[in-house]
């Protein structure tokens, strides 16, 4: 788990030193442990390491013959294809395989990769530069079109920090962020600065992208005969494969459990493949009437003889480090989940440098509501995924929001197809946009601004295989979603209590934005993202009434994200001080 960036430029450019290091310094949270760098005629590699696999012997970049790799991410599966592939490493490091097999393979090196990964390669010889990124997009990577080439790097904010790219919205991801709270597809919310998308490999010769490559996340095909009892026995096969694999660390792990299914199938297989006590962190807010999942967690966790620690979050605990939590999302994701997960990666790194989580489950098992209501044909109530968006009559902007859903529109036709059911569809649209530009850039962000690693086994190509296509029948019964998850956990941790009906993990961010409603709403309102697009006096009237709507409170969450977002990234101005400070200096 790392961070990387670099420069492939056109031939006769040399890279600056200047700007590579302004990157590197830009990316240091992500690997405090070490930094490393390639710079070879036209192209540049920097690397910034947090160090988990090959302590001794793993800092980057990598070499073999003419090729340079740096990396940041873990490939799981490294031992194995070493040995299957019989390659001669000089080191331990789990990144080193992947050299070996570009050299020898190409641009579809990546393809046999299990792991989480966005990796850079240049190969002198055939002086070309190679951008790779995992299927399910758990690892960030960047790139913008710059004079004289192509820069890149695992966060946006690194290139503007270099001066390489200018802080300019995109009205159109603006739109997008503000309805769905995140952006879809390439481009993201800054002009000019693309994702190299999930599973995607991209060749640099020159300057200029010539060829690419794109590996599926997800399994082709519709659903297949497959008997309950058969399919338990491969689910269960295939996550403790993944969990195993998952826990390859030189270093200490734990877990982030919540009362859900998802975290919990995870401490059910770490339990069954560790020796000693699990390690799991849970967060609670300290609000009377707020979901809290501790007391869940702690019932599953003293099941299993794990050793649980608690993160207790209050309202005075958001306010103080909110600017901060924010400042870390440079790809927007105005997902509330951000406050518990900065904190929990604030706790936990004071034990360990790894955890996994249960990120992906309703994804990949069927879990959400709104699968149910895409299964059903409109004339029977059903309807498409995010069809409303959080400002929907709420006459708050200055202008209605256009074009928002048109990626997801885009998105939804590339899902539906040929085979596939309504249901997997809806899972597929949401492993292509929800999952790697909300959900995954959340875990990363969040995590990485405390140098721990996140791990995810529910989203392991293993794990696609065994349960993707499994029946509708299997996924969802009735009003009940991950059924065949929920039947699994059933037999090995009935503390999870499985079929209890989904809660949600809620935060109680509109009744805390109402409590100071009168003194937030006019400061966010007054900042100049908010301005150019809402009506000061309905913001105030937003803020005032958050606590009471739930569709209000998403809106006058979203406006505060974004105020504090645009100070931060766009205006550039970085302030000490709680959430009332930093929206409050000049």
């Amino acid at each position: 788990m790392c961070g990387l960036a670099g420069l492939a430029l056109a031939t006769g450019q040399a890279p600056a030193a200047t700007v590579l290091e302004a990157m590197t310094r830009a990316l240091a949270h992500r690997g405090p442990d070490g930094h490393g760098h390639h710079v070879v005629g036209n192209v540049a590699l920097s690397h910034t390491r947090l160090a988990i696999i090959d302590l001794v012997t793993g800092d980057q970049p990598l070499f073999a013959g003419p090729a340079a790799l740096v990396a940041n991410g873990e490939v799981y599966n490294y031992r194995e294809l070493r040995s299957e592939n019989q390659l001669h490493c000089a080191t331990n490091s789990d990144c080193e395989p992947p050299l070996h097999l570009f050299r020898r393979d190409g641009i579809g090196f990546a393809d046999r990769l299990r792991g989480m990964y966005a990796i850079a390669l240049h190969d002198r010889a055939a002086r070309q530069v190679m951008l790779a990124r995992d299927p399910f997009g758990i690892k960030p990577l960047y790139l913008a079109e710059i004079p004289g080439g192509i820069a890149f790097a695992s966060e946006p904010q690194a290139l503007v920090a270099a001066g390489l790219v200018v802080p300019r919205i995109r009205p159109e991801a603006l739109a997008e962020l503000l309805q769905l709270q995140f952006t879809t597809g390439a481009e993201t919310i800054f002009q000019g600065v693309r994702r190299v998308l999930p599973g995607e490999t991209i060749v640099i010769a020159d300057g200029a992208i010539t060829e690419r490559h794109r590996r599926a996340a997800l399994p082709e095909g519709g659903p297949e005969l497959i008997t309950v009892e058969a399919a338990l026995a491969r689910l269960d096969a295939a996550l403790e494969e993944s969990v195993a694999l998952h826990q390859r660390s030189d270093v200490p792990y734990g877990m982030f459990l919540s009362g859900g299914v998802d975290s919990a199938t995870v401490l059910a297989m770490m339990a069954r493949l560790n020796e000693r006590p699990v390690l799991a962190f849970t967060a609670g807010f300290d609000v009377p009437g707020a979901a809290d999942e501790r007391e869940a967690a702690r019932v599953m966790a003293a099941s299993v003889g794990a050793k649980h620690v608690t993160v207790a979050v209050n309202e005075a605990m958001v306010w103080r480090h909110l600017p901060e939590i924010v400042a870390a999302m440079d790809d927007p994701a105005a997902d509330y989940a951000i406050i518990p997960t900065w904190f929990l990666a604030r706790r936990a790194r004071q034990e360990v440098k790894v955890v996994l989580s249960g990120e992906g489950g309703d994804e990949i098992f069927g879990g959400y509501g709104r699968y149910r209501s895409a299964m059903r044909p409109w004339w029977l109530g059903g309807k498409a995924p995010r069809s409303r968006g959080s400002f929907d009559r709420l006459d708050v902007l200055r202008a209605p929001l256009t074009g928002w859903r048109d990626g997801i529109g885009a998105a939804e036709a590339a899902a539906a197809s040929p085979g596939r059911t309504r249901l997997q569809a809806a899972q597929a649209l949401d492993v292509a946009d929800w999952l790697p530009n909300d959900l995954l850039v959340k875990l990363d962000r969040c995590l990485m601004a405390h140098g721990v690693e996140g791990r995810t086994p529910l989203l392991d190509t293993g794990i696609a295989e065994a349960a993707f296509r499994l029946p509708d029948a299997l996924k969802v019964q009735g009003h009940t979603g991950k059924w065949l998850l929920r039947e699994w956990l059933a037999r090995h941790l009935p503390a999870a209590e499985p079929y209890r009906p989904k809660q949600g993990f809620t935060v109680p961010v509109g009744a805390w934005i109402e409590g100071v409603g009168e003194k937030l709403g006019p400061l966010v309102a007054a900042q100049p993202g908010v301005a150019e697009i809402a009506r000061p006096d309905r913001v105030a009237a937003l803020f005032r009434a958050a606590g009471g709507d739930k569709h209000k409170g998403f809106a006058a969450w979203h406006l505060l994200f974004y105020a504090l977002w645009h100070r931060r990234h766009v205006e550039g101005v970085q302030t000490e001080g709680d959430v009332f400070a930093a929206l409050s200096a000049r």
